[in-house]
Parts: C-alpha cells; sequence; structure tokens
C-alpha cells in the first residue's frame, strides 16, 4: 500500500449528510473479486442517467471539478452496510482525502485499510471549506499528516486529530497484512514454541471437531 504522508489536490464538495455506502456502490457491483475498476462506479445512481450518461447535476460530473483528489462532504459519511467496496471506490476515483465532520465507524476504519485518510475537522471548519470551494475554481488543500494540518494557499490552517495507531499505518503504507508482518519474529517463535502442542491432536479428530462431531 503507498505510503501517505502529504497530499496537495483539488477540493470537490458533497454537499450531502448521511451518505451511505449504498450509494457509494450499489449492490448490483458487488460481486467483482479485485479492488479495481470501482472508480467507475462511484456514486453510480446519482452520477449517471440512464445508459450511463452522465448526470450534469451531480457534482462529480462538473467540468471545474475533474481530477479532485480531495472529498469535502458532511456529517456521518460512509453510514450503511459495511461492505469495503466503498473505499475501494472512493480510492479507485482518485481521492486521497477525505474530510468531514464525521463517519460511520466501519467505513472509517476501511479506509485506513486502503490508503484513504478520512480527517475529522469541526461542522464550522467544514462549512468554511465548502464555501471557499464553491467561491474560488480550483481551490486546493494541503493536508500533511505529520504535523496534523489542513491548509490552504490564503493563510487557512486547520488541525485534525487522529489516533497514533491509525496514523502509523498510513505513514507506513501497511494495510492488515503489513501490520502483522511487523511482528513476524514473535510469530514465528510463537509457532515454533507451539508446534509440539499442534501435533497432539489426531488430524481426523481436527476434522471431526469442525465439523461439529
Amino acid at each position: 500500500m503507498q505510503p501517505f504522508s502529504t497530499h496537495t489536490g483539488k477540493v470537490i464538495p458533497l454537499d450531502r449528510v448521511n451518505v451511505d455506502t449504498d450509494q457509494m456502490v450499489p449492490k448490483q457491483f458487488l460481486k467483482a473479486l479485485t479492488r479495481e475498476g470501482f472508480g467507475r462506479i462511484l456514486f453510480y445512481d446519482w452520477r449517471y442517467l440512464p445508459g450511463e450518461k452522465p448526470n450534469p447535476q451531480f457534482v462529480l460530473n462538473f467540468p471545474r471539478y475533474q481530477g479532485a483528489s480531495v472529498l469535502l462532504t458532511r456529517a456521518n459519511f460512509g453510514c450503511g452496510s459495511s461492505r469495503e467496496h466503498a473505499p475501494w471506490g472512493v480510492k479507485d476515483y482518485g481521492f486521497r482525502v477525505i474530510l468531514a465532520p464525521s463517519y460511520a465507524d466501519i467505513f472509517y476504519n476501511n479506509c485506513f485499510k486502503n490508503g484513504i485518510l478520512p480527517a475529522e475537522l469541526s461542522e464550522e471548519q467544514i462549512e468554511e471549506l465548502f464555501q471557499r470551494t464553491e467561491k474560488e475554481e480550483g481551490y486546493s488543500l494541503t493536508v500533511d499528516l505529520p504535523s496534523q494540518t489542513v491548509t490552504d494557499n490564503h493563510g487557512l490552517k486547520y488541525n485534525f486529530d487522529i489516533v497514533p495507531s491509525r496514523k502509523e499505518v498510513l505513514l507506513k503504507g501497511l494495510d492488515d497484512i503489513g501490520t502483522s508482518l511487523q511482528h513476524e519474529k514473535e510469530i514465528s517463535a510463537y509457532e515454533k514454541a507451539n508446534a509440539a502442542t499442534a501435533t497432539m491432536f489426531d488430524p481426523v479428530d481436527i476434522k471431526n471437531y469442525a465439523n461439529g462431531r
């Protein structure tokens, strides 16, 4: 996973509360087995008219916001079902940062597993960013994870909080497997020390136990 340190990018304003994962990636697209291609279907029902014609009324299709990599939105972002396809779509579209006042817990956790920074700012700070984004075409922000700051080119500076363990995961570019491999020596030592215990069980007994017999 690509490490995250500092990101500067154009901001796109999604001015909706309670955006749920079912809208981010509708259920008919959940059969895919890889993470690629979900950017095209992100916010599918809002983004397209019948025949996958771009909906000119939806913000992702506005010419001024093309190429945006910072998603600005409202409270309780990522609510609904726990599908991990939602952050897959967010990342595959090109977003590295989400700015919102609050997030659904499961979506928030899944963002870190996929190299996305979901920074939390106050309602007042988010409102100010909405106003600046809509006023200035091409408005961009710099999000610095080491210093935990959000800044623009006009002197604005906001700080955000993040749990140290979450911060470390992004800075080092670690997914769940990568995090586990940091303790590879300890895991190997434990497996070696407990190998004798594992061989005490007859394979047939283990199979019967697994089958509930």
